[in-house]
């Protein structure tokens, strides 16, 4: 057995009355990697000046605002009886499929109005979205959130030898282990961005890379979901996430094949326009 094991402090600086969260931190971080990396890909692919930075100004507080009302709607019992934790993110909290609705929903208005193709603008953001959500990811580590199941002391110990120990430590809780299934979540999402960035340079039909970061991140979220513990829940066996997943891939699927068929997939990712 190891003892004194000490988690990790959430929080990373205080200033008077002001308290700084890793959280935030890590997310804001993944967020800032994810508008470097569409910025620079979007003057490669001649989008105007800025694009991505107005997009991320107007898209950043609605998916906020759409993760947290995700993730609050699913948890009401909770919340109910304590109102004055529903604007607490710093807690925790923020359901990733919310935050990709709205974000989505934002830029399909977004590309309206600038008069731009949303599916361009998709395909180009899609590998800085999973490289958000892989970095992003590690405000759960801190947080001591969104892991899995208890391990054996031979998984515990497996663990041990592989992984730095200041994971594992982290994963530590009243005496257990849990799976770190936020690690395993980011190590598939940075698999995912690899995957992307190598099909941008395929020249798929337009869209078809975005849709390919929904079908790659839906595929491995409904495993790894299954390995937590403090999934939202529909009924008593079905989970949240798994479901949305499950329509996510079905829907990402016909899509190709509809706007294959119609002919709406006739411009690829490196046509200009």
């Amino acid at each position: 057995m190891r003892d004194g094991i000490e988690p990790l402090s959430k929080i990373a600086f205080e200033i008077g009355p002001l308290t700084v969260y890793w959280y935030g931190i890590i997310i804001g971080t993944g967020a800032l990697l994810g508008l470097l990396l569409a910025t620079r890909e979007g003057d490669r692919r001649k989008l105007p000046k800025d694009t991505f930075i107005d997009l991320l100004m107007i898209a950043a507080p609605i998916a906020i605002l759409c993760a947290r009302l995700y993730y609050v709607i699913f948890k009401w019992d909770f919340y109910a009886e304590n109102p004055g934790k529903i604007f607490a993110i710093w807690e925790g909290g923020l359901a990733i499929h919310g935050a990709l609705i709205g974000s989505v929903l934002t830029a399909i208005v977004f590309a309206k109005v600038k008069k731009l193709s949303f599916w361009k603008l998709a395909d180009i953001a899609a590998p800085s979205i999973i490289l958000g959500q892989a970095v992003g990811r590690w405000g759960n580590f801190m947080n001591q959130e969104a892991h899995g199941g208890p391990l054996t002391q031979e998984q515990v110990d497996l663990f041990y030898s592989i992984l730095p120990n200041f994971i594992m430590d982290q994963m530590h809780s009243n005496g257990i282990w849990f799976h770190p299934t936020f690690l395993y979540e980011s190590v598939w999402n940075f698999l995912g961005l690899a995957l992307l960035l190598i099909l941008r340079r395929v020249n798929l039909p337009r869209g078809e890379i975005f849709l390919t970061y929904v079908i790659w991140y839906s595929f491995g979220r409904f495993y790894i979901e299954g390995l937590r513990t403090d999934s939202l829940m529909l009924t008593e066996s079905l989970r949240v996430a798994q479901a949305i997943s499950i329509g996510l891939i079905i829907l990402a699927v016909a899509l190709i094949i509809y706007r294959r068929k119609k002919g709406y997939s006739n411009k690829r990712y490196l046509h200009e326009g």
